[in-house]
């Protein structure tokens, strides 16, 4: 059996980057005929002429945080995406909700998020059962994987998030040699496995993404018997990167070109240097150009040990941006603001996202006059929290002027270590 899940991940580099950029002028025609808000971006562009990394590099770069907004435009056939996808609407298979809103598309083609390479780079092989606890609940995560284990030959568990004592249960009886999910939450279900006497030794290997795996939360991971993964995909561009030997950095998917630029700027940064992700994905219902993540990375110098010889990114290390991840879901200052707009009291907002052990906490620290501060406020901010940003925080009232006058609206505070 291969070490690779095909011919494309030993290519020759100098071939890889040809045939891409020979994508790319056909991804850029596609944009240009069939998405109306590329026909815009990307006019007075010739596709024939984006033939290196140079030329792409002068294309306007188009912002995470910039989706909310043109997904409230575009014509009806291709709502709610912005006029950004080259198909109908209605020729697509799903349509997903993540946070802020942004709603991501899902085309009709097996392994429509291409996770079936990190997943056999994680080792996963065909008749694995495979424990799946990424949310299935209006954001993609849970079909992202579903679908990449369906493409190698895995049957999966759709197990979601919570419930730990049936995700025990379930692991106790099925015995699924592997899980993906978030490094945190296989934490968690270990934890009470131990707490209720589970057998959970089934699981042999992982793949996990959404949030930070910190050394020492391999390590303890490792302690149980598990061999961990880890690959960095989103719901808009589906995989970026994975990793195939422990701690060596992601290797860049087949199917995306990625840049690395100064932030706030569409500028490739040198060799080495710090910067956002801009990735070009060659999905062509979903043709994003030049799609800046807000997530801060560095190219690594030469080619993965493994054999494989696409370059590689160094990993997560921080955002560009204040939009943030906490326990695999993104948070936006649009999502603070609208908590503090349904709360007239809030005078001033600062989130706080920091690491109990190995688990994220977010705190909302709110500027309230003692003058209003009603019996339940912080009660019910905390259920405003949850409904808008679908995760828990803690509030904390503080008094008028006691937050920093930095412009910070989302401080993460979490260390790598």
């Amino acid at each position: 059996m291969s070490d690779f899940l095909d011919e494309l991940e030993t290519r020759d580099p100098e071939q890889r980057e040809r045939v891409q950029f020979s994508a790319l002028t056909e991804q850029l025609a596609n944009a240009k005929s069939n998405a109306p808000a590329f026909a815009a971006l990307l006019a007075g562009i010739d596709p024939e002429a984006v033939t290196n990394r140079a030329a792409l590099a002068r294309l306007p770069v188009l912002r995470k945080s910039e989706l909310m907004e043109r997904q409230k435009e575009g014509p009806d056939s291709h709502r709610p995406f912005g006029g950004l996808t080259a198909v109908a609407t209605s020729r697509l298979a799903r349509i997903f909700v993540s946070p802020g809103p942004i709603y991501d598309p899902e085309g009709r083609r097996e392994d429509w998020w291409r996770l079936a390479r990190a997943l056999y780079a994680a080792g996963f092989r065909r008749g694995d059962v495979i424990h799946n606890c990424f949310s299935y609940h209006f954001t993609p995560a849970g079909m992202m994987l579903e679908s990449g284990a369906h493409e190698i030959g895995c049957a999966v568990i759709p197990a979601g998030v919570g419930s730990t004592e049936q995700q025990v249960r379930a692991i106790a009886d099925v015995r699924p040699v592997g899980y993906v999910g978030t490094p945190s939450f296989l934490k968690i279900i270990l934890d009470k496995g131990k707490e209720l006497s589970g057998d959970l030794s089934s699981l042999k290997k992982a793949l996990v993404s959404g949030e930070a795996l910190p050394p020492s939360l391999r390590a303890e991971l490792k302690g149980h018997g598990i061999d961990v993964r880890q690959c960095y995909a989103t719901a808009d561009l589906g995989l970026i990167g994975y990793e195939s030997i422990p701690d060596a950095g992601l290797i860049i998917d087949e199917w995306v070109i990625v840049e690395i630029v100064r932030p706030g700027t569409g500028d490739p940064v040198g060799p080495g240097e710090v910067g956002e992700v801009v990735v070009t994905t060659l999905n062509p219902e979903y043709p994003l150009i030049r799609f800046a993540t807000g997530d801060l990375s560095m190219l690594l110098p030469g080619t993965s040990a493994c054999g494989r010889t696409a370059p590689r990114l160094k990993g997560w290390m921080g955002r560009a941006d204040q939009t943030t991840k906490v326990r695999g879901m993104f948070v936006h200052p649009s999502q603070v603001a609208e908590v503090c707009r349904r709360h007239p009291a809030i005078a001033k907002c600062r989130v706080v996202v920091d690491r109990d052990g190995s688990n994220d906490t977010m705190t909302f620290s709110l500027e309230v006059a003692p003058s209003a501060r009603a019996a339940g406020l912080d009660t019910a901010i905390a259920e405003t929290i949850q409904t808008v940003t679908k995760l828990r925080g803690s509030v904390v009232l503080v008094d008028p002027g006691s937050l920093p006058n930095d412009g910070k609206v989302i401080a993460d505070m979490r260390k790598n270590d």
